[in-house]
């Protein structure tokens, strides 16, 4: 099993484990200076696509998956092949972490609570829209008018006061009053 980091550690080979099996010394050696050849631009590549810290952990996965296949001794490209595993991997991860992103949750009542129905919905802003209308006409007419000007028409304080002859601190009051008008009728429905 190939063990190390990028940073340029000699990989530890588990020579000792493979000895007696199917792979030489001699293969564990040209691996070995495979490694340190490959895994500078191995790094970089999964830097790229990953970010630094998940990048040594994914060299260190695609090495030890071409090392354990056996496949080192056995390719014509190993630099390709290399380069397949570590696709691979980035595949594998992508897929992970798209099952983990829809793993369900049980159900969290305060969180998850039940959609007011829509006929409810529209029947209470029907009674807000009235409430409104109610305290729009109880309002003086001027008030109203400024109001109405403001909001529906959109003129900003300075055109209202030019329209109508008023100072802007006069509309400023009207536009205050109506608001404050409209703030009780919405705290009784809050």
């Amino acid at each position: 099993m190939v063990t190390g980091t990028c940073a340029g550690h000699e990989p530890d080979t588990g020579a000792s484990e493979f000895e007696s099996g199917p792979v030489s010394r001699g293969s564990i050696t040209a691996f070995a200076a495979f490694y340190r050849a490959e895994q500078g631009r191995l790094f970089h590549y999964f830097r790229r696509k990953v970010g630094r810290e998940a990048a040594p952990d994914l060299v260190q996965e695609a090495f030890t998956r071409m090392f354990r296949s056996g496949a080192y001794g056995r390719v014509e490209h190993p630099q390709a092949y290399l380069m397949r595993t570590a696709h691979n991997l980035l595949i594998e991860r992508a897929r992970r972490w798209h099952r983990k992103e829809r793993m369900l949750f049980p159900l969290d009542e305060a969180r998850d609570a039940a959609v007011v129905p829509d006929q409810e919905r529209q029947f209470e802003a029907m009674e807000l829209r009235r409430a409104f209308r109610t305290a729009l006409l109880a309002m003086p007419r001027r008030t109203r008018r400024i109001f109405l000007m403001h909001r529906l028409r959109g003129l900003t304080y300075a055109q209202i006061a030019e329209q109508l002859g008023l100072s802007i601190k006069a509309v400023e009051k009207h536009i205050g009053r109506a608001l404050k008008r409209c703030r009780k009728v919405a705290a009784r429905f809050a």
